[in-house]
């Protein structure tokens, strides 16, 4: 049995740099998807409505470990062969979605009916509307809750540990397995997500008391 030494706490320190690379994927293929999801519950087509309003209770509605079950044991069953990472990239880029399609969506419909109407008398396009006058004031509106829904992303990861992605938490797991000291080990688990979250957490609580000082005036 070995004993939780440096080099037992180096390894975990390192797996966090593939909690970040996965954290980033799964944002960044979020946000594409998500600002189509949004865009699409906001629009005036009825069955592109209800195809978003579908996609997003499916992937609010189930756990996001059921997901990464079902992409990674599930591709196998129709013949593709998946590897962790990719299962855990697309199961949180489609979670992801969901959740920051949903957050947009009232961002947009957060923005003054005025500056809709506004748009429309001047006989703008939808997508210039959306470009030019809906979209850059809905980003404001947008960013500390973004940035508050990345801390989930960043927890979110953990889960992925469960189909082998080597992670923060799978790294402690394999630690802790090998030297069953699973106090001090999951300790340092629990720390190393507190210092990737907590910054984002104070800089969302941060953004959302600007966005509200410079509404009141």
């Amino acid at each position: 049995m070995r004993t939780f030494g440096w080099p037992e706490f180096w390894f975990i320190v390192e797996a966090a740099r593939w909690t970040l690379a996965l954290s980033a994927i799964a944002f960044v293929g979020g946000a594409a998807l998500g600002l189509g999801i949004a865009l699409a519950r906001t629009s005036n087509i009825g069955w592109l409505r209800n195809l978003a309003l579908a996609f997003i209770k499916l992937f609010q509605g189930t756990p996001l470990l059921l997901q990464l079950f079902l992409i990674f044991f599930g591709a196998p069953v129709i013949g593709l062969e998946i590897d962790p990472w990719i299962a855990a990239g697309v199961a949180l880029i489609l979670n992801s979605a969901a959740f920051l399609g949903e957050i947009w969506r009232g961002c947009i419909e957060a923005v003054p009916h005025g500056q809709v109407e506004a748009a429309q008398a001047l006989s703008l396009s939808w997508f210039n509307r959306m470009r030019d006058v809906i979209l850059p004031q809905a980003a404001r509106i947008a960013v500390a809750p973004t940035v508050g829904y990345l801390v989930q992303i960043v927890k979110g990861t953990s889960l992925a540990a469960i189909i082998g992605f080597t992670e923060i938490t799978r790294a402690g797991q394999i630690i802790n397995n090998a030297t069953f000291q699973p106090l001090v080990v999951f300790s340092v688990v629990a720390a190393l997500y507190f210092v990737l979250c907590w910054p984002l957490s104070r800089l969302a609580s941060r953004l959302e008391r600007h966005h509200k000082s410079a509404n009141a005036t």
